[in-house]
């Protein structure tokens, strides 16, 4: 059978976009149709204009220690600048993407697209079927909002970074990286900035002990937190927000963001009439190598739940065209994967938490608290935390957990020689490098504690 195309890609992201291309290099005609703008969350309203705005505001933290170190500093910040300053950052890489997909040959259709089919999809403002020999679903996620009366006053981290004035207040609803990072940028731009989760501490999922350290962090900025508690209604009050919690009180605020997870973008797709099959929660189920349960669909990035990180699409884009398009069958290694959580102080963590590392065996725990060489001429009592988990007796490096200035750019560099396997014998041969926070990784002499048989020993 001839179709109009050998690929379809619906979502112009980062899985997307480099599936997109990478299958037009190995010689397959390619449409990519997206109805928003070229680049995805990650470039246009995620990780890029987001990391762009923590810069902007740890501004204030510098000032506040500059002059310790002699400098008289004067500053005032200006909210459109920025805003304008991100518009035009975001528009050069859209038109970067748009070109590294026009290269190769990619046709860029600009239109909302629902799946019609195995091999088909239909393009709703230009009302006309495009028919392919593969689909690749790649149409990311969105924000959740809550469904209590009220909901629609809130902002979500899609309309965060284009405000037309920053609020004199904000309440921010979640407890995730979304949630810490905005809490992070408000604060530091200094908007008094409240945080209310529904759990007993921030970032979940992550080591008990960076979840203390980033609390007492966040908290010495000024975020206020409030834990066990949820919004259950909003009410505009003149210019202002009011919101009812769940144990009954309220309170006023400039704006209320919702940072509540984020739900897959499958709904009104088709993809049940073309039989694809879904998880529960939205997402497309699909096996190691992307494949739908619908052999002629795939799907990759945000719209799976497996992680919705953007190396994680880049990568599952990538191999789908290997494995599609260039007969070289490849499938993601889910197993080892550094995350950055760009608050202030920052996080960086790949491997086993040291509660999953109990679980997992005897284990040595290396752990060392300081504070940051920066700080050390002022009064800022903020400490660094350095924590490695290794397998006992010098054996395999399972985790490691950096809080502090510079976290993820050390993080991206410890998980190389981790994907490699390397011991704690391996870092101890690592000559240390003097003075930087990082050394500390390579000089740990004896843990701090163990776990022999599930038990914690000494610490």
């Amino acid at each position: 059978m001839t179709h109009d195309y050998d690929l379809v890609v619906i979502g112009a992201g980062s899985g997307g976009v480099r599936a997109a291309r990478m299958a037009a290099t190995y010689g397959a005609k390619v449409a990519i149709i997206e109805e928003f703008r070229v680049g995805g969350t990650c470039v246009i309203r995620g990780c890029v204009p987001k990391k762009l705005y923590v810069y902007a505001s740890r501004f204030h933290d510098l000032f506040d220690v500059a002059s310790s170190f002699g400098w008289k500093v004067e500053a005032t910040f200006d909210w459109p600048t920025l805003v304008a300053a991100k518009e035009k950052e975001i528009t050069r890489l859209e038109h970067g993407y748009t070109a590294n997909l026009e290269k190769p040959g990619v046709e860029i259709i600009k239109d909302r697209a629902v799946v019609t089919g195995p091999n088909s999809v239909r393009l709703i403002a230009g009302d006309r079927e495009l028919t392919a020999k593969y689909l690749l679903i790649a149409t990311g996620a969105h924000p959740n909002i809550p469904n209590i009366p009220g909901a629609e006053l809130a902002i979500t981290s899609n309309e965060a970074f284009d405000l037309p004035a920053l609020p004199h207040s904000i309440l921010i609803e979640g407890g995730g990286y979304i949630a810490v990072e905005f809490a992070t940028i408000f604060a530091g731009l200094g908007v008094h900035t409240t945080l209310v989760y529904r759990g007993d501490r921030i970032l979940r999922s992550f080591d008990d002990d960076m979840r203390l350290g980033l609390e007492a962090g966040l908290i010495e900025r000024g975020v206020k937190l409030i834990y066990q508690t949820t919004i259950k209604s909003m009410a505009k009050l003149g210019n202002d927000i009011s919101a009812t919690f769940s144990d009954g009180v309220t309170a006023h605020y400039g704006a209320v963001m919702f940072a509540t997870g984020r739900v897959p973008n499958t709904r009104g797709l088709g993809l049940k009439t073309a039989g694809v099959e879904l998880t529960p929660s939205g997402s497309v189920k699909a096996d190691a190598y992307s494949q739908s349960s619908v052999p002629s669909i795939y799907a990759v990035g945000d719209v799976t739940g497996r992680a919705q990180l953007t190396p994680v699409a880049i990568r599952e884009g990538q191999y789908f065209a290997e494995t599609v398009f260039n007969n070289n069958r490849q499938a993601v290694d889910y197993s080892l994967i550094p995350t950055a959580v760009f608050s202030e102080p920052e996080l960086g963590v790949i491997g086993f938490t040291e509660t999953q590392a109990a679980a997992y065996g005897d284990v040595d725990i290396y752990l060392a608290r300081f504070r940051p060489m920066l700080n050390t001429l002022s009064t800022r009592t903020e400490r660094m935390i350095l924590k490695l988990i290794t397998e006992k007796d010098g054996g395999k490096v399972l985790g490691c957990h950096i809080l502090g200035p510079g976290a993820a750019e050390m993080i991206q560099l410890v998980a190389i020689p981790m994907g490699m396997g390397a011991t704690k014998a391996d870092f101890d041969r690592t000559m240390a490098l003097h003075p930087s926070a990082a050394e500390e990784l390579v000089t740990f002499k004896n843990p701090s504690y163990t776990y022999r048989n599930g038990e914690k020993v000494g610490g």
